[in-house]
C-alpha cells in the first residue's frame, strides 16, 4: 500500500508567514511561533516560524513534494532604512494604509532579468499572489494603522546553489530561487501515488456512465474547466500527460478534452510525456520552426510568454491554431488504440 502523501505550502505561503511574524514583533513587540496565513482559496493555515539571533525564519518541510524547494530555509529582515549592499534591483512596493513597504530579494532569492514572466525585469522574483498575501496579512495585523516606510529583505539559504537545478537561469531569474504560489498549496508529485489517484477518479467517473472526460494540467486549467463543465468530469492530472492517457485503455469514454496553458501545451506538442520542468523545457528552436511555417519571423525570447508578447493579435491566433492541431495529434498518438476515443486539446492563453 502506498504511503499517503502530505500536501504542503508554497514558498509564497511561508514567506507570508514571515511577514506576519516581523510585523507582530515591530508593532506589538510580540514574538509568535504560529502564524495564521489566509490562502487565496479562503482557507486558513498555520505556519511555524522560528527566531534565532533576532532573525525570523521558516523551513519548507511540511509536505511530500519532490520540488527542489523542499527543505529550504527562508528568512526575513525588516529595516526602517533602505538596505545597502544588495544585488541591483528595483524593490516591489506594497501600499498599505497609505504607507509603503518595499520588498527586496536578498541572499538566494532571484532577480528577474528577462521579459515573459509574471514579474517585470529588475524586480525580485516574488510572484504577485504571494505579494497580495503579504499585503493582506499586514492589514489583518495592523488594522488601520499607518507607518513610516519600511523595508523587508527575503533570503533563502543556499538558494543560489539550489537554483542551478532549476530552469531559473534559462528564463532569466538570476541569483537564486523564486518565491512562488498561486493557491498557496503544494500537492505531492510522487508518480505512483498521483497516478493511482487519477486512476481512481477515472474509475469513479466511468461508473457514472459519462461519455466525456476532461483532463486538466494546473490550477488555472482546473478553474477554467469548472466554469464550463461538470466538475465531476474534470480530473487534475498534474504533469502526467502520457500516464493519464494510458489509464483510458479499458474505458468507454467517447471524448477526452485536454486543457492546459499555452506553455504546457507546447511541451505536449513537442512530445513531453511529463510536463514538469525536471523532465525538460520548451524547445524554442522547434517553436521558431512552427512560427516560420506560418510566416512569423524568428523570435529571440526564451519564454513562450515573451515570444507571444512580440506577436500581433492575428499572429497569436495563428500560432494557437497551429498549437491546437499539433497537440491534438500528439495526444491522439499517446491514446491507447483500443479506446477509440476522440481527443481535443484546449489551449488557455491569457494575454
Amino acid at each position: 500500500m502506498n504511503k499517503n502523501l502530505k500536501s504542503g505550502y508554497t514558498t509564497g505561503t511561508h514567506s507570508t508567514a514571515l511577514v506576519g511574524a516581523v510585523f507582530y514583533k515591530y508593532f506589538y513587540n510580540s514574538i509568535k511561533s504560529d502564524i495564521f496565513v489566509d490562502l487565496p482559496n479562503m482557507s486558513r493555515v498555520v505556519i511555524k516560524v522560528f527566531i534565532k539571533n533576532g532573525i525570523f525564519f521558516t523551513k519548507k518541510t511540511d509536505n511530500d513534494d519532490l520540488d527542489v524547494t523542499k527543505g529550504v530555509l527562508i528568512y526575513i529582515l525588516l529595516k526602517s532604512e533602505r538596505p545597502q549592499n544588495l544585488k541591483p534591483q528595483n524593490p516591489s512596493v506594497l501600499n498599505i494604509n497609505n504607507s509603503n513597504l518595499f520588498v527586496y530579494a536578498g541572499e538566494g532569492v532571484g532577480i528577474v532579468t528577462k521579459k515573459g514572466l509574471k514579474i517585470a525585469p529588475t524586480y525580485p522574483a516574488i510572484n504577485p499572489v504571494p505579494l497580495d498575501m503579504m499585503r493582506n496579512i499586514i492589514k489583518d495585523i495592523i488594522k488601520d494603522r499607518e507607518f513610516d516606510d519600511l523595508h523587508i529583505i527575503f533570503g533563502i539559504k543556499n538558494g543560489e546553489e539550489i537554483a542551478l537545478n532549476t530552469a531559473n537561469k534559462k528564463v532569466g531569474v538570476i541569483g537564486g530561487l523564486s518565491i512562488l504560489g498561486t493557491k498557496g498549496i503544494v500537492k505531492p508529485i510522487s508518480s505512483s501515488a498521483y497516478i493511482d489517484s487519477i486512476a481512481v477518479e477515472i474509475s469513479v467517473l466511468e461508473q457514472l456512465n459519462e461519455e466525456i472526460i476532461i483532463f486538466t494540467l494546473g490550477n488555472s486549467a482546473f478553474d477554467y474547466a469548472k466554469k464550463y463543465y461538470n466538475e465531476q468530469n474534470i480530473i487534475e492530472v498534474g504533469n502526467f500527460v502520457y500516464d493519464s492517457l494510458q489509464l483510458l485503455s479499458d474505458t468507454n469514454f467517447k471524448k477526452i478534452i485536454f486543457i492546459t496553458s499555452v506553455a504546457k501545451m507546447t511541451k505536449v506538442a513537442q512530445g513531453c510525456k511529463n510536463t514538469h520542468n525536471r523532465f525538460g523545457g520548451i524547445d524554442f528552436i522547434e517553436v521558431n520552426r512552427w512560427l516560420e511555417s506560418i510566416n512569423i519571423p524568428h523570435q529571440q525570447e526564451v519564454t513562450l510568454k515573451g515570444v507571444l508578447e512580440n506577436l500581433s493579435k492575428d499572429e497569436i491566433e495563428d500560432f494557437l491554431k497551429l498549437l491546437h492541431k499539433k497537440s491534438s495529434q500528439q495526444l491522439k498518438l499517446w491514446t491507447p488504440k483500443k479506446s477509440n476515443i476522440e481527443v481535443e486539446a484546449l489551449v488557455l492563453y491569457n494575454n
